[in-house]
């Protein structure tokens, strides 16, 4: 899987660049949006749209979406190439709820750097966020495969539908870390994940499936496939937070017996700093002893944590087995996922390498 994103991922960005270039100028601006009613500012534009959002890219992200959505293109027995700009729609979309999920998170890190709200502004980060919820609908009125009228339409009328589901899941997240209590379980909590981050995945199947004149039938299945994949990919990454705080504690321990002193720096632990009621925070409230319930509540809710009060929270989650549940759980997601492809007919490798993909969002290291 590693070598098919390396080298999907170059191509795909070539794509973004050629709906929203690194620099942008008013002969752009006139092409893309029409003529100005009075002047554009060119160099405004460029400072508050292209400068950040291209930042947050060449920070890394595996394109893993956007090679999803080539890889079933190719099933389905069409060129890839032949659509590439479709490939920058769920792209897209997806860095756009990263920068604005970083402002209502309060984050402070976004893949090895500040987070893009930090060294930009709010207003410079919530604008360009949710113009990328726009831009790629560009993608569909330039119709660069020669769609007809009525596959558009499908197309748009999809992608409004799983937008509107998207911003259902990631409500119920900000709600559920701005209460004290864990009240929800775990159906609620896979809800959650089914709109916040099922429906980008689902967005990647089925405008694939539309866009190369698929049935419904293959359509629902494909969507069914993302959405499990996408869950799994949510419940590993969230596992991750967890090792990846271990990991730095492990070493920052280990330099202190070297005579040095640090601390994790804020990258790690974000979800128990934010307060987040992962999986595993749903099991171990439903499994702790009481006090031990309550103390991780108390943890989540703090409005800053120390780093020892991250590990107190780990070590909670460790003695309810809630880490190895939860990796169970996105296992047997991942295994659903795999089981939706049975009966879609795709050929050649693109079938193996989309089963593949269901292992890669779950055991991946980064």
């Amino acid at each position: 899987m590693r070598d098919v994103l390396a080298e999907w991922r170059p191509v795909v960005d070539d794509a973004i660049a050629e709906l929203l270039p690194r620099a942008v100028d008013e002969a752009y601006l006139d092409d893309l949006f029409g003529p100005p009613a009075y002047q554009y500012d060119a160099t405004a534009v460029q400072s508050a749209l292209a400068d950040p959002i291209w930042e947050l890219l060449d920070r890394g992200g595996k394109r893993w979406r956007a090679v999803v959505f080539l890889l079933l293109v190719e099933g389905f027995g069409e060129d890839p190439h032949d659509y590439l700009p479709y490939a920058c729609i769920p792209e897209i979309l997806h860095n756009g709820t990263i920068i604005v999920d970083d402002v209502e998170d309060g984050a402070t890190m976004r893949r090895g750097d500040p987070a893009l709200h930090l060294g930009h502004g709010t207003d410079i980060a919530l604008n360009a966020g949710n113009a990328m919820y726009f831009l790629p609908l560009k993608v569909l009125s330039r119709n660069p495969a020669d769609l007809d009228d009525g596959t558009r339409l499908d197309a748009y009328e999809m992608l409004t539908h799983e937008l509107n589901r998207t911003h259902l899941g990631q409500g119920m997240d900000i709600q559920w870390h701005n209460e004290k209590e864990i009240r929800v379980g775990e159906p609620e909590y896979l809800e959650m994940c089914a709109c916040k981050t099922g429906c980008l995945g689902r967005i990647v199947a089925r405008l694939a499936a539309i866009v190369t004149g698929q049935s419904d039938a293959v359509e629902a299945a494909v969507a069914d496939y993302a959405q499990s994949m996408s869950v799994a990919f949510q419940i590993g990454d969230d596992i991750l937070d967890v090792e990846h705080t271990l990991d730095q504690a492990e070493s920052v321990a280990t330099a202190a017996e070297g005579g040095f002193d640090d601390d994790f720096g804020k990258e790690f632990g974000n979800d128990i700093r934010e307060g987040k009621k992962t999986l595993m925070a749903i099991h171990a409230a439903e499994h702790a002893p009481p006090e031990d319930a309550a103390r991780l509540e108390e943890i989540l809710w703090a409005e800053d944590n120390s780093d020892e009060e991250v590990l107190e929270a780990i070590e909670i989650l460790q003695a309810t087995g809630s880490i190895e549940y939860a990796r169970e759980r996105a296992l047997s997601l991942a295994a659903n996922a795999r089981d939706h492809l049975d009966g879609v007919p795709l050929e050649g490798e693109a079938a193996e390498n989309l089963r593949e993909f269901t292992r890669f969002v779950v055991e991946r290291e980064a």
